[in-house]
């Protein structure tokens, strides 16, 4: 058995949309995609895009329309949703959703950004460090996860264009990027560099600004962590850098496991 998982910062479902994020779906078809910075509710879209076609949906939003909101497509039906982490007004901008298929448990998260200011950087860290909490949660159940989504951090210095003239700004801080040795150390496996360990330029974010995509002036801030025991069955990750839907792009992991060993409830359906 076997299964695709995506992760993607749609940077508005509705403009990705108008780049065709709907032929693109039925194109890929992943078993299970997260999505994240909706900017949107459901009563905003079209129908095709609230539950596309041959997939279950399942959203959650910010209290504030127009503003964050993660999502998860999945081809099977999930077991249970989960939203939210716990932190009540992290909750409130729709930043964390589970879903348990059997014994797999798949995790669409979006973390703040915080370069808007000293206040936004503050709440960040804040988030950051509950969430590090959080997140030594889900590996303690002691079951497959995969913890999807736009981290808003590049952890190493291959992960950016340019180390050295980021070192101040929000998204490469050394507060941030320890942050993400605290989720390794808690037993998270970055799974791209797991299996592409000294690959540069795998980047998955780019400005708007500066002809940066042009340019390839990047970050790649878009990950798929997985505990231990699903990491081994990572098969191939990469990043789809030409999917045009955003200014991120699709992260894309696929695994495989005989069906006598595959988490149970989750050989048939995901």
């Amino acid at each position: 058995m076997e299964f695709t998982l995506c992760s993607l910062n749609c940077n508005g479902l509705r403009a990705a949309e108008a780049r065709g994020f709907a032929r693109w779906l039925k194109r890929r078809r992943p078993d299970v995609l997260c999505l994240q910075e909706l900017r949107a509710w459901p009563d905003q879209v079209r129908p095709e895009l609230r539950a596309p076609a041959g997939y279950n949906a399942r959203w959650t939003n910010a209290d504030r329309r127009g503003y964050s909101g993660v999502a998860l497509y999945s081809r099977a039906p999930a077991d249970r949703y989960v939203s939210g982490s716990g932190l009540e007004w992290g909750d409130a901008e729709g930043r964390v959703l589970r879903a348990d298929f059997g014994d797999l448990s798949v995790v669409s998260t979006y973390v703040p950004s915080g370069s808007s200011g000293p206040v936004r950087q503050a709440a960040k860290l804040t988030w950051l460090d509950h969430f590090a909490d959080f997140a030594r949660g889900l590996v303690a159940e002691n079951r497959p996860v995969a913890l999807c989504g736009d981290l808003n951090v590049a952890h190493r210095e291959i992960d950016i264009h340019d180390p050295r003239g980021n070192a101040k700004n929000s998204g490469f801080l050394p507060e941030e990027r320890a942050w993400f040795d605290r989720l390794l150390a808690a037993g998270w496996v970055d799974v791209l560099r797991m299996l592409h360990p000294d690959g540069a330029g795998l980047y998955s974010w780019w400005s708007n600004r500066g002809r940066a995509r042009e340019l390839d002036r990047g970050w790649r801030i878009d990950y798929v962590l997985a505990t231990p025991a699903l990491a081994e069955l990572a098969r191939e990750a990469w990043i789809e850098r030409r999917a045009g839907l955003s200014d991120h792009a699709p992260v894309w992991v696929r695994f495989g496991w005989p069906d006598d060993a595959a988490p149970v409830g989750t050989a048939s359906r995901v």
